[in-house]
This record gives structure tokens, sequence and C-alpha cells, in this order.
């Protein structure tokens, strides 16, 4: 110390010996280096140069809501079979997956630089992160299963829906498959045989001569069912039968015959399965997981948007720290060079240039780690906000925030308790655990509807007509038929001398009576053969185990369920108390480092005013410059922080979108104007988040 001490006597002592004249040139020359030096990185208040005015951000109220339209197909909707039959055996085309980054990019590209707002950086992150586009996916796949479950199925699942479908297993020894789809059986036959027989009186020939050995017979089937299963616990089916048969036998009535026949059946769960609640449940299960992939979609949102505003902030404070690391460099040169010149002369140590160079050599490397760190921090930035980062028109450009970290004014909560309280309204994921105990509440009445005994009531009603072709008689004869009558005795009974014959009756044929579909569907509709049952159906397991199980299970789920929810308000009261303590601490931090800036500036000017009046020295003067531009270094990274955590508390409350105007569009109706980012408004109306979050609906509908 002794040693620095005879130097700067030294030092002093040889500058004050230069004519006024070099002294006056020599602090003009150091007043022009250290205020260029020091104007880039002047954010914070009281800073002695004035900066041209950072560029204003929108205001709330001038800021129009992007819509991250999430639909663009009618995913719950199958294709109706009117007025195009076919149309629901058609599958639907889905667009592929476009990997090129939004063309509003290479808008903002001038001289291969790409000049970015925060608001900017929002918007392109929103329109090109994969993360997004990957959960786009999940709201698509529970429409799908919304429409899936519509067919009395089971829907899929999504991330953060803890059940995908109900586990009950509504009336197990029913044989009536659930489906709300009606269901067309049509059935058509033909049938060419011939039969032999044994016992030809039997199968109505008549005869018994070894001749009529075989039966030929022709038949044809025309049937028709409509079935539907409905969520009351109803299945309905409507049968329309009609067989046409003849054959070789001729003592049938009607050759060949029609027979028709119309029944109208149903069958009714009054136990287990009854009831709409019961029988809709995986519909109700996959809206509630609908709406979970709204709000999971609107968490990776939220993330997207807080990494990209912690990016956006990390890249402004590397540039800046590089400007200041710089300057840093220019002081330490210029201590160097002096020192130098001084040992040449006589007057310096050599220990203190030795100082001096290392002091360089230091600041040298700091520099080289901040323009890593800045090169680091524009390609997290680049990736955030395109889809292929290596695009060639954007992989080599430079991009230059234009926005500057000022201290935001107070949008927390006056009270943690207040925050906190948001909180639990808005976190996307502390609501995904409202639905799911909803779901866990639909499961258990299911389960425990199943464990009843399955009872079931089925009736019918139906109507059969029969027709066909039958010969015409003419008016009965008598005529002898060859065989005499005789007495006990076996001879043969005379009148008059002649004998007497047994009489036979001859009906000739003298035409056929054609009869076919018309007359017996007549038949049918005058209810002339009418055909009424009704059946009464109980299963009763006596142990019951299996679905004994399934309602056991499902109350364990509800109850883990009910935990996890405590579980996450937990996780979500030390993430707010984190982050409002954070926020709260760093505005405290701007504060000091605003004032620690401002006395250094103060302590800088007063030590220029010294040179300039012979009491001060150059190495003192780039000393108080050195810890000027440190302490607008702090300044500057207590206001990156302060905007960084600004953005980690509106994620831990759940009000991202809302402050950076991001909303997520209803899809009812499928009018959006494209998959990404969507400025303006959906349907003749601004959208806004109070739809996402309102009530207990969240999300779309």
């Amino acid at each position: 110390m002794t040693s620095l001490r005879v130097a700067r006597k030294a030092s002093g002592a040889t500058l004050l010996a230069r004519p006024p004249l070099a002294r006056t040139m020599l602090a003009a020359f150091l007043a022009m280096t250290l205020a260029g030096g020091t104007a880039s990185p002047a954010f914070a208040q009281g800073t002695p140069q004035n900066p041209p005015p950072a560029p204003q951000a929108k205001s709330s109220a001038d800021t129009t809501p992007y819509s991250l339209g999430i639909a663009k197909h009618h995913y719950t909707r199958a294709p109706r079979p009117l007025p195009n039959l076919f149309a629901p055996y058609h599958a639907i085309k889905i667009e592929p997956s476009s990997v090129t980054n939004s063309p509003r990019i290479e808008q903002l590209i001038h001289d291969a630089k790409l000049e970015l707002s925060l608001q900017d950086a929002v918007e392109l992150a929103l329109e090109n992160s994969v993360d997004i586009a990957v959960a786009r996916y999940y709201p698509w796949i529970a429409d799908v299963g919304m429409l899936k479950a519509s067919s009395g199925s089971s829907g899929y699942g999504t991330p953060g829906a803890a059940i995908g479908a109900s586990s009950a297993n509504i009336a197990p020894y029913s044989s009536t498959f659930p489906s709300y789809d009606p269901l067309l059986t049509s059935s058509v036959s033909f049938d060419d045989r011939k039969t032999p027989i044994n016992n030809p009186f039997i199968s109505g020939t008549g005869t018994s001569t070894a001749t009529a050995a075989s039966v030929t017979s022709h038949t044809s089937t025309y049937n028709t069912q409509y079935s539907q299963y409905f969520p009351t616990g109803t299945g309905l089916s409507v049968t329309f039968d009609n067989t046409r048969s003849s054959n070789s036998v001729a003592a049938n009535f009607f050759n060949p015959a029609v027979q028709s026949s119309l029944f109208v059946s149903f069958n009714q769960n009054l136990l287990s399965g009854f009831g709409l609640a019961v029988n809709r449940r995986n519909i109700i299960i996959a809206k509630n997981n609908r709406k979970i992939a709204d709000l999971a979609f609107a968490q990776q949102a939220i993330t997207t948007t807080t990494n990209t505003v912690t990016a956006y902030w990390e890249l402004v404070y590397a540039r800046e720290n590089v400007k200041v690391q710089q300057q840093a460099v220019a002081v330490s040169e210029k201590l160097y060079n002096d020192n130098k010149k001084q040992l040449e002369i006589g007057t310096m140590a050599p220990l203190d240039v030795t100082r001096a160079e290392a002091q360089l050599a230091t600041d040298r490397q700091n520099l080289i780690v901040a323009q890593t760190v800045q090169l680091q921090d524009e390609q997290t930035l680049k990736n955030a906000i395109t889809r292929n980062p290596l695009d060639p028109k954007i992989v080599n450009i430079e991009i230059i925030p234009t926005d500057k970290p000022t201290a935001p004014a107070q949008t927390e909560a006056p009270s943690f308790e207040e925050a906190l309280k948001e909180a639990y309204a808005k976190r996307p994921d502390l609501l995904e655990q409202e639905y799911n105990l909803k779901n866990a509440a639909i499961d258990v009445k299911a389960t425990r509807n199943a464990l009843l005994p399955t009872a079931v009531v089925s009736a019918q009603y139906g109507s059969v007509g029969l027709a066909g072709n039958s010969l015409k008689k003419g008016p009965t004869t008598v005529i002898s038929s060859g065989v005499p009558i005789v007495d006990a005795n076996g001879n043969p009974i005379s009148v008059n001398g002649t004998p007497i014959f047994e009489p036979t009756f001859s009906s000739p044929t003298t035409g056929v009576n054609l009869a076919g579909f018309s007359d017996a569907m007549s038949s049918v509709l005058h209810n002339n053969n009418p055909d009424y049952a009704v059946l009464m159906s109980i299963n009763i397991p006596l142990r019951n185990r299996s679905l004994q199980a399934d309602n056991q299970r499902s109350q364990l789920v509800q109850r883990q369920i009910e935990m996890q929810v405590q579980q996450l308000k937990n996780a979500a009261l030390l993430d707010v108390r984190n982050t409002y303590i954070a926020l709260q601490q760093d505005r405290a931090r701007v504060e000091a480092a605003s004032k620690a800036s401002e006395l250094q500036r103060q302590t800088f000017e007063a030590e220029q005013k010294k040179y300039q009046l012979g009491a001060s020295t150059v190495y003192q003067v780039i000393l108080t410059q050195r810890d000027y531009v440190a302490a607008q270094g702090t300044e500057l990274r207590a206001l990156a922080d302060l905007v960084e955590a600004r953005a980690n508390y509106e994620r831990a409350v759940g009000k991202t979108l809302e402050v950076n105007h991001v909303t997520i569009a209803e899809a009812e109706s499928g009018d959006v104007d494209r998959e990404t980012l969507i400025p303006g408004t959906l349907h003749g109306q601004v959208v806004g988040v109070d739809k996402l979050f309102s009530g207990s609906t969240a999300g779309q509908k």
C-alpha cells in the first residue's frame, strides 16, 4: 500500500507539473471518451446524459387481444348422412403440420437485423413455438373424444386428465350393446336345395312309392332391422322380415308362399344402467376433459410466454452488458497505456503497470464471456420465436431488442393474500383439478349404480302375414272309387243285383289364386295375426367382488385427487409467495441500484472537476469511471431481474395471457381465420380472457 500511495503522489506531481493547455486537452479527451462510453447502458434514473426516449409500450386499452385459434375442423361432429348418404363412410382429411416460420417474422427483418419489441417476441413465439404446436393437438384429440363418447363408447384421455373414461361396468349381464348411433342391419339370402325324405306321408308328399324320395325347395329371405340404444337405458329395435318359399310338396296351402312380419321390441334397465346421468357419464367426462385440454393448452401458452419474456430481457441485458464490458476494457486500456507511459518517464512503479495490465486481461476475459452469453441468449430467443431456426432467411440474423427495461408500475395485488386468491381463481393447473374432481364424482356415482343387480324388462309386439298361390277348385262331384263295399264276411253287397262301390269326391282344378307380398303385408297391417310378449329378467351376483372393486377404486381415486388439489394449492402458495417476495425485493433492489448509480455518477463528475483543478489524477478519474460503469451494469441487471420477476409473478397467479393480450378463441362454429396467432376479433367481437377464466367454465366449450 505504501508503494501505491507513493506512485499516486508521483503521478499527481507529474500531472500538476504539466502545462495548463495539456491538462485541459487531456481532461477534454477523458470527458469525451468516458461520456461516450457510459451513454449506452444508462436506463436508470439519474443518468447524466440524455439518451433518446425509449419506445413506449402499448397500453392495454390500445392493444388488440391476440387470439390463439385452436380449432379448424368440427372434430366433435361426424359427417351427416344427408344429403350425402356416403359422407359418414369417408375419412376427414387433416392437413399435415407445418414446420415453416410464420411470414410475419420476415417483415421485421431489415438489413440482416431483426428489430423486435417484447410484444412482437411474444406473438412470434406463440405463432411459431413447437411446444404450442404440439399442445394444440390435445384439444383437438379431446374433441374427437367427445365425438366418440357421444356414440356410447368411452372417450380418450388427455394430459392433465386423471380420468379418461368411467370405470363403471354398467349392466354387465345385459346382452344389449349401448350404442347411441342407430344401426341399420339388412340381409338377403337365397337357398335352393333338394332334401331326401324318409316318410312321404309325414313330409306331405302323400305317396308311399319309392319314387318320391326327395323334396325340392327354394327359399328367399329379405330381412331388415333398425336398432338403437338411448341414454335412458332403453334399447329399441324394429324388425321387418320377409320370406318367399316354394317346394315340390303338394300338401302345402300356398305354393309358393310369402310370409311377412313386423316386430317392435324394447328393453329397459331398471336397476343397474338406469337413468340419464349414468348412461351419459362418458359424454360428461369427455366434455370435462375437453376443458382440461383447453386449460393445459393455456398453461403451455403461459409457459411459452413467460419463457419468451425472460429470454427477451436476458438478451437485452446481455447486449448492454457487452457494452459495459467494452467500456471497462476501454478504461483499462487507457489506464494501462497511461501507466506504461509514466513508467517510461520514470514516474510510475513497474508493479502498478503490471496490475493495470492484469486488470486489462481480466476485463478482456469478462468481455469475451459477456459476448458468449449474448450469442447464447440470442440463439435462445431465436429458438423461442421461430419454428425452424435453420431457415436460411433467419439463421444468421442479429436480433435487436427495441424495448428497454424500465421499472414497471405495480401490477401485483396489494397483499399476498389477495395475490393467492387470484392464483386460486386463475391458475390453469388448479382449474384442471376442479374438472378432475367432477369426473371422479361422476365415476363414483356410476360405479355405485353398477353395484345393483341387473333387472331388465322387455316387451315385444308384432304382426305376421301369410299369402301365396293356391289352386282354384270347381264343383265337387261323387264318383265310384272302384272299391266294393263288403259285409262282415267280406262278400260284396249288392242292391238289386248291382254291387255297391265306395264313393269318392272329385273337385276339378279350374285355375290358380294369385296372392303375394301385398296380401301378406295387408294381413300384417290389419293385425290379423298379432304377437305380444313381455319378459322380465333379473341377474343377481351373490358376491359382486368385481364391481365392488370398481366402486372402491373410484372412491380412492376421488380422495387422491382431493389431496392432489391441496398439494397443488400448497405448491401454488409457495410459488406465489416466492414470486411476490422476489418482485417486492427486486423493486427495492432497483431503487438501491439506481441510487448507487446516481451517487457513482456524482462521484465521477466530482472527480472530473477535481482533475480539471489539478487536485486529482487520471488514475483516480478512471477508477471512478469504472465504478460508475459497474454501478450502471448492476442497475441494468436489477432492472432485468425486476421485469423477469414480474413475468414470473404473472405466471404464478395465472394472468400471463391477460397482461400480454393473448386469449384462446372459442371454436364452436369453427370459423377460425387461421391455426396460429390471430390478431383482431373473433365472430365480430373482441375476444378477452374473461371467457377463459369465468366462473366454473374454462377454455372452449
